[in-house]
């Protein structure tokens, strides 16, 4: 169920978004007791929201989202990223619909625009991060991350086949093992190490793609390919059209958005 919600939220990530922005504006500009029943559904949401949030932060899927306009195979944006910043979005509306009031009653203080103005400056960036789906990204040239702030790229020439964690391995990071580190390219703020996120994603299903292109540079061209995906996920160990047995890992998935 949580896999599920997990995916149709990642996927209609940007409509889930825009309809909260849609009652953020809403609730901001209806005046009255219209704005005090706004501001009590907007809480209900965000507390759903953030609930949500915390539950999804345990789903990790094992595919990965085909990009031939890119072309890449990218990580699904996080769900829980969606969720934090619905429930971000009931308080960042309520700062906003007492500072529209405000100005309308003559009474906003600097210290209130202050305030404010953080809130929204905040919830644009959490907005912002949750509809460009930051993670990892396969591209025929090499191993790509994105956060809010910069971009790692290592490419497949700097790359040794990482360690496969065990399934119930449950880390936030998969170390990348750099052979020549002069290589790597880092733009924006730059993060403390060279390793991927795998909150979003299972650990052992990325360092298994991540393995075989390093072993298989003969198939790198075609990444970003929905027919070079259907034969990668043939390839992977645990998948019923071909492998090795890996133990208790399920197939891996596919989605094509």
């Amino acid at each position: 169920m949580l896999d599920k919600l997990s995916a149709a939220t990642v996927r209609h990530r940007r409509v889930v978004l825009t309809l909260g922005l849609l009652l953020v504006v809403i609730n901001a500009v209806i005046p009255g007791s219209a704005s005090t029943v706004g501001q009590r559904l907007l809480i209900l949401i965000s507390l759903a929201g953030l609930v949500l949030a915390v539950v999804v932060t345990r789903v990790r899927p094992a595919y990965l989202v085909v990009q031939p306009q890119v072309p890449a195979f990218a990580t699904p944006g996080p769900a829980w990223t969606v969720f934090f910043a619905v429930g971000y979005l009931g308080p960042a509306s309520m700062h906003i619909g007492a500072m529209v009031r405000a100005t309308r009653q003559g009474t906003l203080s600097t210290f209130d625009v202050v305030i404010d103005v953080l809130w929204v400056v905040l919830a644009a960036l959490v907005v912002t991060w949750a509809w460009r789906g930051h993670g990892v990204r396969l591209h025929p040239s090499g191993v790509r991350q994105t956060w809010a702030l910069g971009t790692l790229t290592v490419p497949w020439e700097a790359l040794l086949a990482p360690q496969i964690p065990p399934a119930a391995d449950r880390r936030q990071w998969l170390p990348m093992r750099i052979t020549e580190p002069r290589l790597i390219r880092r733009r924006g703020i730059p993060r403390g190490r060279a390793a991927l996120r795998t909150d979003i994603v299972d650990a052992g299903f990325l360092a298994a793609v991540i393995g075989h292109y390093v072993a298989h540079p003969e198939h790198r061209a075609a990444i970003g390919g929905q027919a070079e995906y259907e034969r990668l996920r043939a390839a992977l160990p645990g998948h019923p059209a071909g492998g090795s047995a890996a133990g208790p890992r399920a197939p891996y998935g596919t989605k094509t958005w």
